[in-house]
């Protein structure tokens, strides 16, 4: 199907990612990874470090939300002239934006090329 609709030299690159969303949606690959962060981050010591490396978009987009919902802390209005919630911060970015391969890396390693390291800290 892939292959009638997609032009020739886009169309390892269209079959790979259409394989790619098919193997994360049967294995419920984000899903897990949701909880995976969530134990990761209860079980850390205060001063424990949590590296998660990210292949692509939508598993970086969850990394950065589980982190910056424990940094956030405080969920409360910011009107409430008390905190009602409870929650507090547990986590800190050591490295916020996420280190990305230098070109050199990536002509040795291609696959690489769109990996994200995020770092946070159990504060």
């Amino acid at each position: 199907m892939v292959a009638r609709t997609v032009r020739a030299p886009h169309q390892t690159k269209s079959q790979a990612r259409i394989f790619q969303a098919l193997r994360i949606e049967v294995n419920e690959e984000l899903k897990h990874l949701e909880g995976a962060l969530q134990q990761a981050i209860e079980m850390l010591k205060p001063g424990g470090r949590l590296a998660v490396l990210s292949y692509h978009s939508l598993e970086d987009r969850i990394v950065k939300e589980a982190i910056g919902t424990a940094q956030k802390g405080c969920i409360c209005p910011p009107d409430l002239p008390v905190c009602a919630c409870g929650r507090f911060q547990t986590m800190s970015w050591v490295n916020r934006r996420g280190l990305r391969a230098t070109e050199k890396e990536v002509e040795t390693n291609p696959r690489a090329r769109s990996a994200a390291l995020r770092v946070a800290e159990r504060v």
